[in-house]
């Protein structure tokens, strides 16, 4: 009798464990009773201690090859230790170009303080307009990495573009790392870790936006995001010890709002995971202590990030305040009703239908309450984007013609096959899917399921990180097929659960018992073909890919740009210190980073007056008169306007996706559908028109540069008429 009462008590002992009443007394009686570290031989030890050394060790050197692939791959792409500082800088394209011009302008500052009082005050950016830059650009990145230039000393050993690009390098081969531990955390091999390391690398144009847009906020953020969910891994575990669980808090807790503060649109991806810890939590019983403990990190990180991001109203206004105050909420005003019970179900449906009527009720509260400038364009895009809406809007046209923007296409779907990606994560998502469905309808029904979970059941879906995981790839993978630009907040994740997959034996196991294998045993069958698939994979993409990404590196390509260097030159030579440049937002933002003269206009979407801003200055691209066009220009203050000839003369590959068409949809200059109204412009498209040198253009306007690509007009202060 003592023999068989011993698990029980065992069993009783874990149960409270996961309580929040008498843990520490609990704790104690465990470690006393079950010392097994004591009891287990050396040898055992041993083996242990070298599979996590040898794991962590592939980690940390994958992470480093990761990073030091893009910084070789970054200088052979752009032969960058032979440009000139000037070359260099116009490799920043568009909104990359504004991020990195400030760190330029806190390192010319003369004082941190001096230079954050600058940036929180700018007014030397935009014409007639002073704006909160670090706010309104989530600039947090580039502060931290300009303390760190002159703290560490490095500008008397490195260039300041060196030590910028070099951290966020550093930053992705931290991203690798942690979808390396994720990996291995899940399948308990760090083989799997390799795997997801190739998969992420061999498809890194659909994994990242690192090789085209550096300074990007998602380049700075996504890789604490990662580290966030690999210490949400194992903080979900069912069989980790007490030291484990406070380290995977920890730096849970750290990578939360370190992820918050770097990107404005972070809280919308805690969300969506806020949401799968709720569907966790209502299909598994046992984490829904833990999964109350995020909830308490989302709203501190919240809290935080609000007092420190300026009082940001976006935080309070956000979903996810919403839902986890309603989560929270719902949790108070749960009765403690015995599980498995008809009522305890009814009581989980009534908490379900509670917490989604909450959410949209605080929300709705909030933003009554709260003063509040929240992105109203991107729910006016997702109305047109999703059919609920028609718009002749040149802005919001303009968004839906962007790549980022649209549906995945084919070609996305075939890179991913041809890798091998695709169809085993398609295959370990549905057996992970349906086990996890499978366990609970169990749980529905009433059925006890065992407290831990071993090889041989082959119920690989009743692991709570594996619920959590499939639930978030779905939601992930869900938008991804709605816009392609969230593929890179997805496919890294296709990585990771793939390389899992092939690499769990249990999750074989799970699938032979489906199958009802006889003729081999399931779990040795199982154990094999978790080494040998992942190693034929591995030996298929060594073979396949590897001299393709030697290639890349070996292989010289150049960066040029001759236009774009000789108008900037011109610019920091002819045109007066006070000039105000006026042009596509995406010039602006180059000319911003290379000249640091004031502009109309910004490459940022968030921002009603900016967008207003670009649609105004693109007129000039349009049918209106000269008259209109210098009304324009005059009411920013602009100095100098530069027609771009790839825009004037654009030759789209999309339909109806042109800069002018889309202006001349606008502005009523064409029919785009039966009954519209056509309003005839009896004047010529500007870009053209201007480019002859007649009256009236040339009584607005003076030429006073031009390359095969850039024309400059001075806006006249004094108009002259000429006949």
């Amino acid at each position: 009798m003592a023999e068989e009462e011993g698990p029980t008590v065992e069993l009783r002992q874990r149960k409270k464990l996961k309580s929040s009443e008498n843990k520490e007394s609990v704790k104690e009686e465990k470690i006393s009773d079950t010392p097994i570290p004591e009891r287990a031989p050396k040898h055992v030890l041993f083996q242990r201690f070298a599979k996590i050394f040898i794991g962590c060790l592939a980690a940390v050197t994958s992470g480093m090859m990761y990073a030091l692939y893009l910084s070789a791959y970054h200088e052979r792409k752009f032969w960058f230790s032979n440009r000139q500082e000037l070359e260099r800088e116009i490799t920043f394209q568009g909104d990359s170009a504004i991020y990195y011009s400030f760190y330029k302008d806190m390192l010319k500052a003369p004082s941190f303080e001096r230079g954050v009082y600058e940036l929180t005050h700018n007014n030397k950016t935009v014409s007639l307009k002073t704006i909160n830059a670090v706010q309104q650009m989530s600039l947090y990145p580039e502060l931290i990495a300009s303390v760190l230039y002159q703290a560490t000393g490095s500008n008397e050993i490195i260039e300041p573009v060196y030590f910028y690009i070099g951290i966020v390098f550093g930053l992705q081969g931290i991203y690798v790392t942690a979808l390396f531990v994720t990996s291995w955390l899940m399948s308990g091999t760090w083989l799997a870790g390799m795997l997801t390391v190739a998969w992420f690398i061999i498809n890194r144009v659909d994994t990242t936006r690192i090789e085209y847009s550096i300074p990007l906020r998602e380049n700075w953020a996504l890789p604490y995001f990662a580290c966030q969910i690999a210490a949400l891994t194992g903080y979900l575990k069912s069989n980790l010890n007490t030291y484990g669980e406070r380290f995977c808090y920890l730096l849970m807790s750290a990578s939360t709002y370190t992820f918050m503060m770097m990107w404005e649109y972070s809280h919308y991806l805690l969300f969506l995971q806020a949401i799968s810890l709720f569907l966790l939590d209502s299909f598994s019983l046992e984490q829904s202590d833990k999964v109350h403990e995020v909830y308490k990190i989302y709203i501190f990180s919240l809290f935080l990030g609000y007092l420190l991001q300026f009082e940001n109203s976006a935080l309070l206004v956000s979903p996810l305040l919403s839902l986890v105050v309603a989560l929270i909420l719902a949790k108070c005003l749960q009765l403690n009703v015995k599980k498995g019970t008809c009522i305890a179900k009814i009581m989980k449906v009534i908490n379900f239908y509670l917490v989604c009527t909450l959410t949209v009720t605080l929300n709705i509260i909030m933003k009554m309450f709260v003063p509040h400038k929240e992105n109203g364009h991107m729910l006016k895009f997702l109305e047109v984007k999703f059919g609920l809406n028609m718009t002749k809007n040149f802005t919001m046209n303009w968004l839906l013609c962007q790549e980022s923007l649209q549906a995945p296409s084919q070609d996305f779907f075939l890179r991913l096959t041809q890798s091998s990606l695709l169809p085993f994560y398609i295959l370990v998502l549905i057996i992970c899917f349906l086990s996890m469905m499978q366990v609970i309808f169990r749980r529905i029904k009433g059925k006890s399921l065992k407290e831990t979970i071993t090889l041989e059941d082959g119920r690989i879906g009743g692991r709570p990180e594996i619920i959590y995981h499939v639930i978030h790839t779905i939601l992930l993978g869900s938008l991804a097929m709605v816009i392609e630009g969230l593929k890179y907040l997805w496919t890294p994740y296709v990585c990771m659960l793939a390389a899992f997959g092939v690499c769990s034996p249990e999750l074989w196991v799970t699938l032979f018992k489906w199958l009802r294998l006889r003729t081999v045993h399931p779990v040795l069958l199982a154990l094999i073909l978790s080494m040998a698939v992942p190693t034929i994979i591995g030996l298929s993409l060594w073979k396949e890919f590897f001299p393709r990404l030697m290639t890349e590196l070996m292989e010289l390509q150049e960066f040029y740009d001759p236009d774009t260097v000789e108008l900037m030159t011109w610019i920091k030579r002819q045109a007066p210190v006070a000039a105000v440049f006026a042009g596509s937002p995406q010039l602006m933002g180059v000319i911003k980073l290379c000249t640091g003269w004031m502009v109309t206009s910004l490459p940022l979407y968030n921002d009603d007056d900016l967008l207003k801003r670009n649609e105004n200055i693109y007129q000039i691209y349009s049918k209106r008169s000269a008259e209109d066009i210098y009304k324009i220009l005059t009411s920013y203050k602009a100095n100098y306007l530069i027609v771009e000839d790839a825009i004037c003369n654009e030759v789209g590959t999309m339909r109806g996706c042109r800069v002018k068409d889309l202006l001349d949809i606008a502005n009523g200059h064409v029919v785009c559908e039966e009954g519209d109204k056509l309003t005839y412009s009896k004047y010529g498209r500007f870009c053209h028109e201007i480019k002859i040198n007649y009256s009236p253009y040339v009584n607005y306007f003076t030429r006073v540069y031009w390359n095969r690509s850039y024309f400059v007009y001075k806006v006249n202060t004094v108009i002259s008429f000429q006949s």
